[in-house]
């Protein structure tokens, strides 16, 4: 019996249907083990991960070592990127494998499984290794920074290596918008009667540029646009037609896939990679984890005899796209493993997204659409403050649709379209009547704030993360509630704003270039070019000199009862609450309420708190001893020990102090 071990049980049913008899598949459900939850379970110097199984990996791995032990030969299938090279280590460390063999394929189909299987593979250790630094890299910023900042701002506050910077960008863009300061300018248009050949009027527009002052960006005077708009005769000065293509947008990556499910479908990347997931896991796509938007040799030539069944413009020679400098899991872009295959999907949203990857890639191999343009130069027959006003016509028509046969725009990029705006051919010197002329009003607005998919564009052009993360970035930042999706816009919360502004300038972390870099240094472990312990120790010695700077920097406030510190607790919500308590609780139970950023009046005790330390100590353990008093059918008056239950002394009360105290 041969065992294959994937990760998702959704596969399970397909790939046995491909192998047939002799063949066992099992599936991980993702990561078997990982770092402890409730310890860091790395430190320096060497930062050898400490790896524990999940709740869950625990009896996966039960499981499949049973698999295991009536298997003759075990070959680990997990995804083809670092998460699934990271997995199958994993799987072969805790379940003792030695002549394991590696098998990757981009899509699940009977020939790409079995092709796989004839050519397995050792482990990559290289990838195993940069997905280790990453994690514990995570693990580092993740476990040692919330303490001292909830220290400061109260409460639970997580921080992340990647999610902390995404978060900045979001606040930072509603700072903008917040200190936009708006100025109001004006352009004029005018509009033409029809002409026979033309069945509705056309317009053009003032060229300001000549009409303002040195470091002037607008117009802000209004009667000047006012006589502009006055204007009724013009001259043709020139008039010239060309032609000009647009290219179809190359099929998609991670990251464009989500963005443009995003636009076009208003799903959240998370809602995309699931439904990804469900598609790539019953053979409809190619793996949805990539960087890359070209399409193998063998693709381009089914989908290219494909278009032409169509009768649609073939591109004469195979289109290629550039990868992005630091580009990973470099597998083939995302595309249907069967082009001919018009509906896939089990639910109404994957077979929307199905439809969009599949005119994606039909598209990327059309001709260039092409569009006949037009421009024309008019001048004033009469001046304006001694100028002659000068205005441009430009429009556009399609003459051949290309890619556009199969799909109208491209969904990542939103940018307009430039109008029609059907211009006529003019002669050059001719004279034009203007039918009406008017003042355009307009407002400078501020860059809007970010949609998920322009946070995943933003976040991909200043390299934080990488595209298989961007989705569990989104959804921590939200769920930490630090971030609320407001009408499809990201909006930072007070207590999102606080982290950044406690953060900025205290860890480097935070700033987009280091970030960055971090990542570069990453792919230089996956590519055999560094070492885990060099990358790694490279980032904690800055951290480590911030952290420490950031402590000490915290305020503090000692306890008057035990000297311990005070910390500032808050939560938010219907049952928040927001007070100093004494960290050395519940053995010191002192509170105070809150008076901005510091402790104000202490709370009265309650029944049910612990009375305050005495003057008096047990002879057996030195700790302080407490009166303890309740009234009521159950109350009680005695003296205790501070250091129950590991010390169970009591003496009785007389006159306010332990029986037999002087």
């Amino acid at each position: 019996m041969k065992l294959l071990i994937v990760e998702s049980p959704g596969k399970i049913s397909k790939l046995k249907s491909f192998l047939g008899q002799g063949w066992d598949v099992q599936a991980s459900v993702g990561h078997v083990r990982d770092l402890p939850e409730k310890e860091i379970g790395v430190a320096a110097p060497d930062f050898r991960p400490s790896y524990v199984p999940t709740e869950r990996g625990r009896s996966v791995l039960a499981r499949l070592a049973k698999a295991v032990k009536s298997a003759d030969e075990v070959y680990l299938a997990t995804d083809p990127d670092r998460e699934g090279e990271a997995i199958a280590w994993h799987l072969k460390d805790a379940l003792n494998l030695k002549n394991e063999r590696r098998v990757t394929y981009a899509e699940i189909t009977e020939k790409a499984v079995k092709a796989a299987i004839s050519k397995p593979r050792a482990l990559d250790m290289n990838l195993i290794a940069a997905q280790e630094a990453r994690r514990v890299l995570d693990r580092l910023v993740g476990y040692l920074v919330p303490r001292p900042l909830g220290s400061l701002l109260g409460g639970r506050r997580p921080a992340g290596r990647v999610q902390s910077p995404a978060l900045r960008l979001i606040v930072e863009r509603e700072r903008d918008i917040r200190n936009h300061r708006v100025t109001t300018h004006f352009g004029v248009e005018l509009v033409f009667d029809s002409t026979p050949n033309i069945s509705q009027g056309w317009k053009a527009t003032w060229r300001t540029k000549e009409w303002l002052a040195e470091g002037q960006e607008f117009i802000l005077d209004m009667n000047l646009a006012t006589e502009v708009a006055a204007v009724r005769r013009v001259v043709v000065l020139s008039c010239k037609d060309s032609q000009t293509s647009s290219a179809p947008p190359a099929p998609f990556t991670t990251s464009t896939l989500q963005q443009a499910a995003s636009n076009a479908l208003k799903l959240s990347p998370k809602q995309t990679m699931g439904a990804a997931q469900k598609l790539y896991e019953a053979g409809h796509i190619t793996y949805m984890r990539t960087d890359s938007p070209n399409l193998s040799d063998e693709a381009i030539s089914e989908i290219q005899e494909f278009c032409r069944s169509q009768g649609w413009p073939v591109v004469a020679k195979p289109r290629s796209w550039k990868i992005k400098t630091g580009a990973q899991e470099a597998h083939e872009a995302i595309r249907p493993t069967h082009i001919q295959v018009e509906e896939a999907g089990e639910t109404d949203i994957e077979k929307a997204l199905y439809d969009l990857i599949r005119r994606r890639t039909l598209a990327s191999q059309l001709d260039d659409a092409v569009f006949a343009v037009r421009e024309s130069v008019l001048q004033s027959e009469t001046a304006v403050n001694g100028k002659f006003p000068e205005f441009e016509a430009k429009g556009r028509t399609l003459l051949k649709p290309g890619w556009k046969v199969v799909m109208a725009t491209d969904q990542v990029d939103e940018s307009e379209e430039e109008p029609e705006n059907p211009v006529p051919l003019l002669q050059e010197g001719g004279q034009l009547a203007v039918r009406e002329g008017a003042v355009t009003t307009k407002k400078t607005k501020p860059r809007p704030r970010f949609t998920e998919a322009a946070l995943v564009k933003a976040l991909e052009n200043s390299g934080i993360g990488r595209p298989s993360t961007y989705a569990a970035i989104l959804a921590k930042i939200v769920d930490h509630g630090y971030v609320r999706l407001e009408k499809r816009v990201l909006v930072p919360t007070p207590e999102g704003e606080a982290v950044i502004e406690a953060l900025v300038g205290k860890f480097a972390f935070l700033e987009y270039a280091f970030t960055q870099d971090m990542e570069g240094d990453l792919d230089a472990v996956a590519e055999g070019n560094a070492k885990y312990l060099d990358a790694v120790r490279k980032f904690y010695g800055t951290f480590e000199r911030e952290l420490q700077a950031f402590q000490n920097a915290l305020p503090t406030f000692p306890c008057p009862d035990c000297g311990k510190p005070l910390v500032h607790r808050v939560r938010t919500g219907p049952k928040g609450y927001d007070f100093w308590g004494c960290s050395g609780y519940p053995d010191c139970r002192v509170n105070f309420f809150s008076k901005g950023d510091k402790p104000g009046r202490r709370k009265e005790k309650q029944d049910g708190e612990r009375p305050p330390l005495s003057d008096y100590k047990c002879p057996d353990c030195g700790k302080p001893l407490v009166h303890r008093v309740k009234t009521g059918t159950k109350g009680y008056d005695f003296w205790g020990c501070s250091g129950y239950p590991k010390c169970k002394n009591v003496w009785d009360d007389d006159h306010g102090k332990p029986t037999g105290a002087h």
